[in-house]
């Protein structure tokens, strides 16, 4: 499966931002689809994922109640829609597809298959 990540940019606090992670060589309804961002000199963070049977969502606490995850079947489009956007929220998004167990989620490791990433930079 090939991902690619678009949609970043930059934007001031408490922006609205768009992502759309298309993928290739397979299907996002077959994957649980997820968003991770790397800020410069921290470590890959979980952000969001919807689970493949059932369309279940998780979200990181840090970004609970901001941003939504969804997918698009028909485009074969995976998104996340980021609201009220703050500076710590500034990081590269990846967009990634796995088959884990969910008590996985969280774990880079569980994923297969990476985009290359968008930039997401947010002014104060």
């Amino acid at each position: 499966v090939q991902l690619q990540a678009s949609g970043g940019g930059l934007v001031q606090a408490g922006d609205s931002l768009s992502l759309s992670c298309a993928a290739s060589g397979g299907t996002v309804s077959t994957y649980n689809m997820a968003w991770f961002r790397q800020a410069p000199g921290k470590e890959r963070e979980f952000v969001a994922v919807r689970i493949r049977s059932g369309g279940r969502m998780y979200y990181a606490d840090s970004v609970k109640g901001r941003f939504t995850i969804s997918r698009d079947n028909a485009k074969n489009t995976m998104y996340l829609q980021m609201d009220s956007l703050k500076p710590e929220d500034t990081a590269v998004y990846v967009c990634a597809a796995g088959t884990s167990i969910w008590s996985e989620r969280e774990n880079p490791q569980a994923y297969k298959f990476w985009g290359q990433g968008t930039q997401v930079t947010v002014s104060s």
